[in-house]
């Protein structure tokens, strides 16, 4: 207990002292975007953050180059608010999002703003190993239920991964050569250029590694579970007259992964294939005041587990078609309008269950009337199963002094059931509604610039009835109220950066027979950071990032009484190290990413062993 309040304490101090004697800070010293920056996954279209009252990170391109050693699961591991549970364990383990202390079914994964959906998972959830971080240029983050924009699955948030796209030179040749601990070898190589009428990038990726065991070993014997991800990307843009441009795309991952049979429980035998196939079109219009957007993409899902009870096939196929407007009638008005359909569709063996979701929407934004900015959106639903429903956000804020922002939100938001709830094998239900959820946040944020920290205050509140459960079968049952408060802060003095966060959450879960507070499985209730980069010369850079997280609730099945049981499992700390030179005008990066100096020993998952003490170094080139 001493251990866990000392770690909080220098999590405090950090934060709030930050770093003496502000200065203005070298360009190449960023380590994170601040938060004025542009924006687009808060409203579709860019936008500063200081004119949204929304909750927004961004993780920057320079931020995503000084993270070669890790994978996306690590990446989003390290950012407030968010936790990736097995990001840490075995690199082929399945990773779980926890934002805002939700679970993982209830945050959004978008791609180039386009979401993704396995129609054939359990709960709907996109499996983010199947996304190569080196064919990644910029992540953004929204906070908050978001469904009158993005629709399904937004109840926690959304994850905005924004690809690669142009290097802004005719020809750009890039890649990346690392080899590190547990023999793992990445690879990514790839072309990108742009002219007046044409860019383009074309990427391949190849990550593997013979991993650790899976189930922590406690007799000395078990086999290590390794993994393979192969990825492919190319987009292409097409200026077809001055104002319109086509962008065509293809992505295409395979994983291949070991896995074990549970909480330290070997099986050799068991392993996991994936491959998802992404094809998509994308046009835009634009013209001094107004913009439209019309999009395509298909993505189809194929998933095979085996183990020592049998073979395990899913097929899932979903489409999303969508078009949208926006005018700006005014200098300090803006009016959003459109419209989606998705098709979701499950292959099995002996049927091929589907259901459809038309929803129109709009938005109202007033941009900085003499400081206040706001938005006002809706959104229909209209579901081929279960009829019609209607969410809402109500979005002011108040930018005072072009410095401190007052911002709150009043949203609701929806899930649908999924198709293997519906109609599966296992439990399936087809009177399920969806799961509905009401958020309230407000908070501040001051926006100083270079000369004193950036900081920002956050409470919210959200609640989540008609919660789907699965006991004998899939049934609405519970209702979920969470509460939290996050700060960040964001710091440059001269060559050096620091950032810190901080995390409290907590909750009532209420079922048909009792109300008690809710065990947030795998996520603690006290969680904080601190990040810091310091450029000792132009060509050397060295940053830590220190992250803690309290003590966690988590449940296992033991296969020796064949029931669940749960544990608490112990506070830990990670601290990661990394480094990089430049050479030949940047050209050329020397990296060494060394994670988990201290050597912890902790869970991430009762029964599953995590990684001890691991280094990673390489090579990335761009000519």
């Amino acid at each position: 207990m001493k251990k866990e309040k000392s770690v909080w304490v220098i999590t405090f101090m950090t934060f709030w002292l930050g770093a003496p004697n502000p200065i203005h800070a070298q360009t190449d010293t960023t380590t994170a975007t601040s938060l004025r920056e542009v924006v687009v996954t808060a409203t579709k279209f860019a936008k500063p953050v200081s004119e949204t009252g929304k909750v927004v990170t961004i993780i920057d391109e320079e931020q995503i180059a000084r993270s070669r050693g890790k994978d996306l699961a690590q990446l989003l591991h390290e950012q407030a608010g968010l936790i990736v549970a097995g990001a840490n364990s075995n690199p082929g383990k399945d990773k779980s999002i926890f934002l805002r202390g939700a679970a993982g079914k209830y945050t959004l994964i978008l791609i180039d703003g386009v979401p993704v959906n396995d129609p054939s998972g359990v709960d709907g959830a996109f499996d983010i190993r199947m996304i190569s971080l080196d064919q990644v240029e910029r992540i953004e983050i929204l906070k908050g239920s978001q469904s009158t924009l993005y629709g399904t699955d937004a109840l926690a948030g959304v994850i905005n991964i924004i690809t690669r796209k142009k290097s802004g030179k005719s020809a750009l040749v890039n890649g990346t050569l690392g080899y590190g601990s547990f023999n793992t070898l990445r690879l990514n190589a790839g072309v990108s250029g742009s002219t007046d009428a044409v860019e383009y990038d074309v990427n391949f990726s190849r990550l593997s590694t013979d991993g650790l065991s899976e189930a922590k070993d406690t007799i000395g014997n078990f086999d290590k579970d390794g993994m393979q991800q192969q990825a492919f990307q190319a987009t292409v843009g097409y200026r077809v007259l001055p104002n319109v441009k086509l962008r065509p795309f293809l992505r295409y991952t395979e994983f291949k992964g070991d896995y074990d049979m549970g909480a330290f429980a070997d099986d050799p035998s068991a392993s996991y294939t994936g491959k998802i196939i992404a094809p998509g079109l994308q046009a835009d219009w634009k013209n001094d005041r107004s913009s439209a957007t019309l999009l395509y993409s298909y993505n189809r899902t194929q998933r095979e587990f085996r183990d020592t009870y049998g073979t395990y096939p899913y097929d899932g196929r979903f489409h999303h078609a969508e078009a949208f407007f926006v005018d700006n009638p005014t200098d300090w008005f803006q009016i959003l309008t459109g419209v989606t359909w998705q098709h979701f569709e499950m292959i099995t063996q002996t049927s091929r269950p589907s259901f459809a979701i038309i929803n129109p929407y709009f938005a109202l934004f007033v941009r900085n009337k003499d400081g206040f900015s706001a938005e006002v959106s809706g959104r229909l639903v209209s579901h081929t199963d279960f009829g019609q429903a209607a969410v809402y956000s109500v979005n002011p804020s108040y930018l005072l002094n072009n410095k401190f922002k007052v911002f709150a939100n009043l949203s609701s938001a929806f899930k649908t059931p999924v198709l293997n709830q519906l109609y599966g094998p296992f439990g399936a239900n087809p009177n399920l509604k969806p799961e509905y959820a009401r958020t309230v946040e407000a908070g501040v944020h001051y926006l100083p610039g270079n000369n004193l920290p950036e900081l920002r205050a956050t409470w919210f509140a959200r609640n989540i009835q008609d919660a789907i459960v699965y006991t004998t079968a899939y049934e609405n049952r519970d209702e979920l109220r969470d509460r939290g408060v996050e700060l960040e802060a964001f710091y440059r003095i001269n060559r050096l950066t620091v950032q810190a966060q901080y995390q409290y959450l907590t909750g009532k879960e209420i079922t048909p027979t009792e109300t008690r507070n809710n065990p947030f499985y795998r996520r603690p209730r006290h969680m904080g950071g601190v990040n810091v980069a310091y450029q000792i010369t132009d060509n050397l850079l060295v940053s830590a990032n220190m992250k803690s997280f309290g003590k966690r609730n988590d449940v296992y099945f033991d296969l020796n009484t064949f029931t669940s049981q749960e544990v608490v499992l112990d506070p830990f700390t990670l601290l990661d190290v990394y480094a990089e030179y430049r050479l030949w005008q940047n050209k050329l990066r020397l990296f060494v990413d060394a994670r988990n100096v201290l050597n912890a020993e902790y869970f991430e998952a009762y029964g599953y062993t995590t990684q001890p003490f691991n280094i990673h170094g390489g090579v990335v080139f761009g000519f």
